[in-house]
């Protein structure tokens, strides 16, 4: 009764809306995530992987929030281009608009096609989005995805060959996930993980976060003889774990701009 009673008079859990908002930049468009938070207190701008976040108090107006994102554009596009590094990094993708998507270190551009079905192909001029009339973002967000784990997969499948003879055993299986920090993971089970951001970046360093994933089934640590069996198979892993030390935080924001969803680990 007691526990009950308790319920009863308890506050109702705080509502938090979501939706975004377009905010025009120098060089490009992008989407804010606009947060009404009964627990804020005053408005609040903030940057990471998965993007720009507008924190707003229930008291807030719209037209104050869009004051707000408009003072502190110059401060919004240092922040993205800090997180963005220097290299490689589209415009996130619109709904039947031209663009260019992300792949193995490369732009490929992008054209639109009417079809029964929503899938995505690679050919010699880049790739060919083909959606039915009516799908929508949810269905694109939904092939980008897959596009992206089918890509991910074909690359695996090419380079494990290369590396299973001289393993003790093969991953019991491989899962694709958006890691927030994590480029990849072995489970005492052998079930591999890798970031689906990997495919985004140059091959090569995709290349060492397999191997260095493979090697854990050898060494389940990261002692001097499990960086010898990375050595061996791997001798200039350590210019791409530079690079995605670098790279990494682009590459992890692109991909979250792109399928809008954030990090499971």
């Amino acid at each position: 009764m007691g526990r009950l009673f308790r319920q009863l008079i308890a506050p109702a859990a705080p509502v938090i809306q979501r939706d975004t908002v377009r905010l025009r930049l120098d060089d490009a468009e992008i989407d804010v995530l606009r947060v009404r938070d009964p627990r804020a207190r005053r408005l609040k701008l903030s940057v990471d992987e998965r993007g720009a976040r507008l924190t707003m108090p229930l008291r807030a107006s719209l037209i104050s929030g869009e004051r707000f994102l408009q003072a502190n554009r110059q401060w919004l596009q240092q922040q993205l281009a800090r997180l963005g590094g220097d290299g490689l990094m589209a415009p996130p993708l619109r709904l039947r608009e031209s663009g260019m998507l992300p792949l193995r270190g490369e732009l490929l551009p992008v054209r639109w096609q009417e079809g029964r079905f929503t899938r995505m192909e690679i050919d010699a001029e880049g790739v060919c989005i083909q959606m039915p009339a009516r799908a929508g973002e949810q269905a694109l967000r939904r092939a980008l995805r897959e596009f992206y784990e089918t890509q991910t997969r074909a690359d695996v499948g090419q380079w494990l060959p290369k590396y299973l003879p001289s393993l003790s055993r093969a991953p019991a299986r491989l899962r694709l996930k958006v890691m927030s920090s994590q480029w990849g993971s072995l489970a005492p089970d052998g079930s591999m993980a890798l970031d689906l951001a990997l495919v985004l970046g140059r091959p090569s360093a995709f290349e060492y976060v397999l191997v260095h994933e493979l090697c854990h089934l050898l060494q389940a640590n990261h002692s001097p003889a499990f960086w010898a069996e990375v050595e061996a198979r791997f001798p200039h892993w350590e210019q791409e774990r530079d690079y995605l030390r670098v790279e990494g935080r682009r590459l992890k924001s692109t991909l979250h701009q792109l399928l809008q969803v954030r990090g499971e680990g």
